[in-house]
C-alpha cells in the first residue's frame, strides 16, 4: 500500500514553494517524483499548432521530489507523516499527528 496517493492534499516542506499546499496530479515512484497543482511552476514555450495557433509561453507545473512534500493532516490542516494500520482485516492510511483514517 502507497503512503501517497493521487488526489491527496499534500504540503510542500522543502524548497522554493515551501509552504504552498495542492492536490497530487500523478505520481512517479520509479523516479520518486509528484506533479502538484500550483506547485513548482515554469514558464513552458509553446510552438503554434491548428489548437493553439497563437503559440508563445505558457505555465506548467513540473515535477517535484517526493521528498519535499507531505500530506496534510485532516485535522490540524498541518504536514503530516503516514502509518498503514489495519482495520477491520482492511489496510488503511492513518495521519501520525492526529489519527484520522486517510481515505
Amino acid at each position: 500500500m502507497q503512503k501517497l496517493k493521487v488526489d491527496d492534499e499534500v504540503i510542500v516542506v522543502a524548497g522554493r514553494d515551501k509552504g504552498k499546499k495542492g492536490k497530487v496530479k500523478s505520481l512517479n515512484f520509479k523516479t520518486k517524483t509528484a506533479i502538484v497543482e500550483g506547485v513548482n511552476m515554469v514558464k513552458k514555450t509553446v510552438k503554434p499548432t491548428q489548437e493553439a495557433p497563437d503559440g508563445g509561453i505558457t505555465d506548467k507545473e513540473a515535477v517535484i521530489s517526493i521528498s519535499n512534500i507531505a500530506v496534510v493532516s485532516p485535522k490540524t490542516s498541518g504536514a503530516t507523516r503516514v502509518r498503514i494500520e489495519e482495520k477491520d482485516g482492511k489496510k488503511v492510511r492513518v495521519a501520525v499527528k492526529c489519527g484520522s483514517v486517510l481515505n
